[in-house]
């Protein structure tokens, strides 16, 4: 594949990202007082916001990677907090709270190991990415057992789930294969998969916005 179409698929992905910002600004209204969930408004320009310097950076031939760490960092830990706040179970909460310090710890001590302005985090990715995964199940498992299963598809914090279980579930093995068998993967192969995973993400995203009633969101 041409370096021209990659290029184009990623301004395309990260113009979508920027798409669902813009959305997420529109319909700020239905989420403004839910709390902790209000805060993802500042999130999403964030992301946009980072995804837009990254591909300036790489655009004129630098290394964005510092870029992307430090967005893993602030991704994990926001996300972990949000499902903390969110659960009703004690034991999720602390479990929650469990996963963020390991992340963090993980992610500080990983620093005296790989130099993260130049190289990609590797453990504390799919570390973040796991426990992210199990904090979204536990999520839904909490759901179903409750009467709010019956407004579910109104929640707009279900469809960022959603959009976050699908994007990791389809990335991490990705990730890992990537960074520990290099000689089985393809950059392209990935970087198509990450496109592909990211703008379904965002589409959840989006439809939550649309979709969700103000009087569902807790």
């Amino acid at each position: 594949m041409s370096n021209e179409i990659i290029n184009l698929l990623i301004k395309f992905c990260v113009g979508f990202e920027v798409l669902a910002a813009i959305i997420g600004t529109i319909f700020f209204y239905k989420y403004k007082d839910a709390k902790f969930l209000r805060y993802f408004i500042f999130f999403i320009w964030y992301v946009a916001f980072n995804e837009l310097t990254g591909l300036y950076i790489k655009l004129d031939g630098g290394i964005n990677a510092i870029i992307h760490n430090i967005y893993n960092a602030v991704n994990f830990t926001f996300f972990l907090l949000l499902y903390r706040h969110y659960f009703k179970n004690k034991k999720n909460k602390k479990l929650a709270l469990y996963f963020g310090i390991i992340y963090l710890s993980s992610f500080i001590i990983n620093g005296f190991f790989e130099n993260y302005m130049i190289e990609y985090q590797r453990l504390p990715y799919i570390l973040g990415a796991l426990f992210l995964v199990i904090s979204i199940l536990l999520y839904f498992f909490e759901i179903l057992n409750s009467e709010q299963v019956l407004h579910a598809k109104k929640n707009l914090l279900i469809w960022i789930s959603f959009g976050l279980l699908i994007y990791f579930v389809g990335n991490l093995p990705f990730r890992i294969l990537r960074n520990y068998y290099e000689e089985l993967t393809d950059a392209t192969v990935l970087l198509l998969v990450n496109i592909t995973l990211t703008v379904i993400m965002n589409t959840c995203f989006i439809i939550g916005f649309i979709w969700s009633d103000k009087k569902q969101q807790y």
